[in-house]
């Protein structure tokens, strides 16, 4: 029986999802999508300064290999033969930057985190040198000027670290997002390492030209940025290189996707006007406007969704991007204590039921869109003695869906035609008070696919699909039906509407607390 088991499976796809809390390997079945196996490992976070960010890239890819091995047992003793996985797909977090020593494999800094605020100095000294009517970064790379983006990190690395300045007098200094630091680590690093992006994690480093598809001269000319120090740009779905090392040594890497960008692919949003919203540690919603790019009048970014296979076209999408979604829960649990795992929150939460107006602007990083407002900080209001811990939990969970709201109502208005449901997926989806409240601010159906491992199927479908390893089809009539739970509005319009100009009031008061950055310069 077991050998038979073994023969109906078919071609297996793996997928790395390096996400900014924590590292997960998948393996999927190409024929069906199920999800057979999978290993979890949370990342650490360290903040050596108030709004620094920083993650150790050693530990993030000691993380995968771990994944990958444990994921491999846990295939073994289901008598699942891994020899069966033809390739692997990569989705990480987006704009975490890392400069390394090609000759050593070694890093030269800390991973600076996309979510990191460092670098508010560096941000307005350049956006001084950007013509008023003329902003010639934000219509080549669809960005605005940020913190956010890998461009400023580097620029601040390169200013501030001698280590890295040094590798990059003496030619020894390469640069990437977290997917490029992955695959050229996992396809050999200092013998023979793959130095490759892929066009979504290109198009969020603020270096990249968005129309050409290519490394652009004169945003790099701006940043003062090495062109030498770049990796090389790909589509999202042709073979990389091998895997080196480990239980799957000589499988090929042949996906490679921001983890918006994969989310978007794993719910399918192939169509123009599709869209989904993840609920990672922050919360993204990208639709899909299809071939051409879409420039947003309402805070949102035009990004790059996808590009699967080197002939194929690329599609674009709008997003609306909030940094604290999950993070906030994360926070409650590490600096505050008052629940002991992310579960928890929602026990705390559907014992009141209600914030009872006890707000919570969670703008730890400042505001994303559709603010773009560096100087927020994240407060909580509407206090009085009768406000406990539980509700302060489900202010929490409000904030994320209040947030979403503000996101979707700017994507409306870009789009014209408004959303009739919300497609959601992420970790955080699994919480049901959650995703019942965000019908209720919404005032939309939620619906959610029953497998929310989404963001690593898009990479597993990226690279299953591409051109020499051919398991697995992306024409529409192949795509398996995949099995949704709704959540419908349950409460009236009006008391949607007036909790939601009341956060609008919270989101107010949270904007311009901080006047001067103080803690940019010089490394601790």
């Amino acid at each position: 029986m077991a050998a038979a088991k073994k023969a109906v499976l078919g071609p297996l796809v793996g997928a790395v999802d390096q996400g900014t809390s924590s590292t997960r390997f998948l393996v999927f079945n190409s024929k069906t999508a199920e999800l057979l196996s999978h290993h979890q490992v949370e990342i650490k976070q360290e903040f050596p300064r108030e709004g620094w960010v920083e993650q150790d890239p050693k530990e993030i890819l000691q993380s995968v290999y771990e994944c990958i091995e444990k994921t491999c047992e846990k295939l073994g003793q289901l008598n699942i033969d891994i020899s069966n996985i033809k390739a692997i797909g990569v989705s990480n977090q987006r704009e975490t930057t890392v400069v390394w020593d090609k000759l050593t494999g070694e890093p030269l800094y800390n991973a600076v985190v996309w979510l990191d605020l460092r670098t508010q100095s560096t941000v307005e000294n350049l956006s001084k040198r950007i013509p008023g009517n003329n902003n010639f970064v934000k219509s080549k790379t669809g960005l605005p000027l940020s913190t956010y983006f890998s461009a400023v990190k580097l620029r601040w690395l390169l200013d501030n670290v001698r280590k890295v300045q040094r590798a990059v007098e003496e030619d020894r200094a390469l640069f990437g997002t977290i997917d490029s630091w992955l695959i050229w680590s996992l396809t050999g690093g200092a013998n023979g390492g793959v130095h490759c992006t892929d066009v979504t994690n290109a198009s969020r480093t603020m270096l990249f030209n968005i129309h050409s598809l290519e490394w652009d001269k004169e945003l790099c000319e701006f940043f003062e940025i090495p062109m030498k120090i770049l990796p090389n740009v790909r589509s999202s779905s042709e073979i990389y290189g091998l895997m080196k090392a480990g239980a799957l040594e000589g499988v090929p890497i042949s996906g490679c996707l921001g983890d918006q960008s994969a989310a978007l692919v794993g719910q399918m949003c192939f169509q123009d006007g599709q869209a989904k919203n993840t609920y990672g540690t922050g919360c993204f919603l990208l639709c899909n406007t299809g071939r051409k790019c879409v420039f947003s009048e309402h805070g949102l970014l035009t990004t790059v969704a996808y590009k699967l296979g080197r002939d194929k076209p690329v599609y674009y999408a709008l997003e609306g991007s909030v940094a604290i979604a999950g993070a906030v829960i994360r926070w409650l649990r590490d600096n505050l204590g008052i629940i002991q795992t992310s579960e928890e929150i929602e026990k705390l939460a559907k014992e009141v039921g209600t914030s009872y107006g006890c707000y919570f602007v969670p703008a730890f990083s400042g505001l994303y869109a559709p603010y773009w407002e560096p100087s927020a900080r994240g407060i909580i209001c509407g206090l009085t003695q009768f406000t406990n811990k539980c509700h302060i939990a489900f202010a929490a969970l409000e904030a994320v869906c209040f947030q979403t709201r503000e996101i979707l109502d700017a994507m409306n208005r870009d789009c014209g035609i408004p959303l009739s449901h919300l497609q959601v997926d992420g970790g955080m989806t699994n919480n049901k008070i959650l995703m019942q409240l965000q019908a209720d601010i919404l005032y939309i159906p939620v619906v959610k696919p029953s497998m929310p491992e989404t963001t690593a199927l898009g990479a597993a479908m990226a690279a299953g699909a591409a051109e020499g390893v051919g398991v697995w089809s992306l024409e529409p009539e192949d795509l398996s039906a995949v099995t949704m739970e709704r959540f419908e509005p349950q409460i009236n319009a009006e008391e949607s509407e007036i909790r939601y100009s009341t956060w609008k009031k919270a989101v107010m008061k949270s904007v311009g607390w901080v006047t001067t950055q103080s803690s940019e310069s010089g490394i601790p």
